[in-house]
This record gives structure tokens, sequence and C-alpha cells, in this order.
């Protein structure tokens, strides 16, 4: 009887055991239905409310740009410039209705991505060059585009350079002078000196000041500066910004010279003479070079004349020096190109030169009547 009992009381309690069990994993089961039910029902609001906002016509990502407009200001234009001063630097303005961010492709390789329509870029393309810009307007994955295409001119990176904005004497770690008369072989009349009455920097530009007066035996004084053993350079570009002394018998010139003058004698160490004038001839640029064969008034020369008169105005003259080529330009317009070869003395180091003579083989009668006139150079520029 008692064994009886025990194995009832051992029954029934393993069936409580086994009842305890079932009902904490009929539990658990339970729970873990209702959180998955949970998390579904916050996956399903959640894809609800995404898809809701994707599709409303003035939801974030769901319109496409449309109305795209792009306009480019080249920076330093002007009538002489058309195509920029040189800097390379483009302001881009862009517009679209219902757009959030901008991709330009820039022509030049460079892709930029931006949020707002206004875009200013610096070109290093070297030269005159025609860009087509593609401009991709996006709301979201959605994209309109257009384009714009801009013709530019980019400067070489500058080498050296004298702006004459310091009053007083020229930089001396620029520039020396060559004194005495007689012009070494042109028979000048005049003395060049490095007194302040005859080359002052004064008012943001080199004043070299031709007189006529006694000094030294001569009946006229002026001044020649150049830059050898200071500056020299093998190839580029030179603009120099200058007005031109008047009166007849000036003969104001902007020239260079090879840097090895002292050992190869001239014309063999070469001369380009940027821009030379005779006041007996007004308004007539000469550009001109001088090599062997080619001396004295057998020099390879072109001339041009200007819009406005060079003695009034101010011009910049120019060349642009490479291997192949010598190119001579007034205020970007060009006038001369010269083929350069290996076989001529203008592919080694040259240095500047700038002067005014009185009268000479080349200056011819000086005008009996003159007095004094003054060549003013606002700056010279060289680039690589």
């Amino acid at each position: 009887m008692v064994l009886g009992i025990l194995i009832f009381l051992l029954i029934q309690n393993k069936i409580q055991m086994i009842q305890k069990n079932l009902v904490s994993k009929l539990n658990n089961w339970r729970i873990y239905t209702f959180i998955s039910s949970i998390i579904l029902c916050v996956l399903c609001v959640f894809v609800m409310v995404s898809c809701t906002s994707d599709s409303s016509g003035g939801g974030t990502y769901g319109t496409t740009p449309s109305n795209v407009v792009v306009t480019a200001q080249i920076v330093g234009t002007s009538a002489q410039f058309p195509n920029g001063d040189g800097n390379g630097t483009v302001i881009f303005n862009i517009s679209a209705t219902d757009a959030t961010s901008y991709k330009i492709a820039l022509g030049e390789g460079d892709v930029q991505n931006v949020t707002s329509g206004l875009y200013t870029y610096k070109y290093k393309t070297l030269g005159t060059n025609t860009f087509k810009v593609y401009v991709s307007a996006y709301n979201g994955p959605n994209f309109a585009s257009s384009s714009v295409t801009i013709t530019l001119y980019v400067a070489p990176a500058g080498i050296w350079s004298d702006e004459f904005n310091t009053p007083g004497a020229p930089d001396g770690s620029k520039w020396g002078y060559d004194i005495g008369a007689g012009g070494w072989g042109n028979n000048e009349a005049q003395y060049y000196t490095s007194r302040p009455e005859n080359v002052i920097v004064e008012g943001g530009s080199l004043k070299i000041i031709s007189k006529k007066e006694a000094y030294q035996g001569s009946s006229y004084t002026s001044a020649r500066l150049q830059t050898k053993g200071k500056f020299s350079f093998k190839y580029g570009r030179v603009e120099i910004r200058a007005k031109l002394p008047s009166g007849g018998g000036t003969w104001p010139a902007l020239w260079m010279l090879g840097n090895n003058i002292d050992t190869a004698v001239w014309p063999a160490c070469g001369e380009i003479d940027m821009m030379e004038h005779k006041g007996n001839d007004l308004n007539k640029i000469y550009g001109t070079l001088h090599y062997p064969g080619h001396s004295g008034g057998g020099g390879d020369s072109s001339n041009f004349i200007p819009n406005t008169t060079a003695t009034t105005s101010f011009h910049i003259y120019s060349i642009d020096w490479r291997a192949d080529t010598i190119k001579f330009y007034v205020d970007g317009q060009l006038f001369k190109t010269f083929v350069n070869s290996a076989s001529l003395p203008f592919n080694q180091n040259f240095f500047l030169i700038f002067n005014t003579a009185m009268g000479g083989d080349f200056g011819g009668a000086i005008d009996p009547n003159f007095v004094s006139s003054t060549f003013e150079i606002d700056y010279v520029r060289v680039y690589n």
C-alpha cells in the first residue's frame, strides 16, 4: 500500500514537471511569436513609409530635375583678350528645377560634384583651347543634363617679372646698366647713364628718359638696362606693356641677346628684337631677328601698325619663343612667325635689354627741336 502510494506520488511529480516544462516552452514560443510579429510589423511600416516617400511628387528623390541651364563667365576678358587674360579662371552658374546637387565634367579630365549652382574653376591646360563642359543636375538617382562650350586662354606659369611698383631706382637684383656712348657700333648720338635723370621708377612704371643735353662729349643722354648675369631663360613667353617715346630720331627697343655674347661675336650669339620703333616712322612696330647671315639692316624683320598710336597709348608687346617657332604679337595680334631650328642660335639662354637710343643707323635724323621724351614700361612678365 505504502509502496503504491510512493509510486503514485513519483508519477504525479513527474507529470507535474513535464507539465511545467510544456507550459514554459509554450510561453517562450508565445513570447517569440509576439516579438517576431512586432518586428515584422515595424518592417512593414518602414517599407510602406519609404515607398510612400519615394512615390510622392514633392518627395526628395522622386522627381527628375528639369530646366537645366548653365552659363560660363571667363574672368579677365576684354576687347583685347576675348578669351581671358591668361589666369584661366571660369565662373559657372548652374540652375535647374528640383535639383539637389550637380556633377560638372570640366573638359580637361576633371569632374566635380557640387551642391551649389555657383562654382569657380581654374583651368590648367596652357594656350588657347576650346572645352565642352557637361553639367548634370541630380535629385537622388534621377538627373538631367546640359552643356556649355568655352574658348579659354591660359598663360604659362610666370618665372620672372618686374611690375615696377616700387618708386626710385630700378631693382638692382634684377637690372644692371650699359654705360657709355656710341651705341656699340650703331653710330648713336646718346650717352647711356644710370642717373635718375635718365632712368627711374615712378607712378607704377619704369621710365627711360631721353634728353638733349651735353654730357661726357655727347649731345644727348638716355639709359639702357639689361638683366645679364641676373636673369636669363631659354624658351617661353615674354609680355611687356609699354608706351613709346615720341620725337624724330628716338629709337626705343625691347630686345634680347644670347648669354654667350662674351664668347660668340655678334650676331653669332643671336638677337631677338621683340619691339623696335622709329620716331621718324611713327606707329610702325618692328619685330626682328639677327643671326649669322642676317646682321645689321639684313635682319629677318616684319612690322605691324596698332589701332592706336604707340606713343600716346600703352600696348602689349610679346613673343612666344619655342624650339620650332618664334612668334611676335602686338596686343595679342600675331604679326610675325619665324621658323626656329637647331642650327640657329635661338636655342640657348637669352637676357633682356630695354633702352632708348637717339639717332644712329636705324633711328635716323634727330629732330633739331627735340628736347626730351620718355619711354614708359608698365611691366615685364616672363612665362615658361
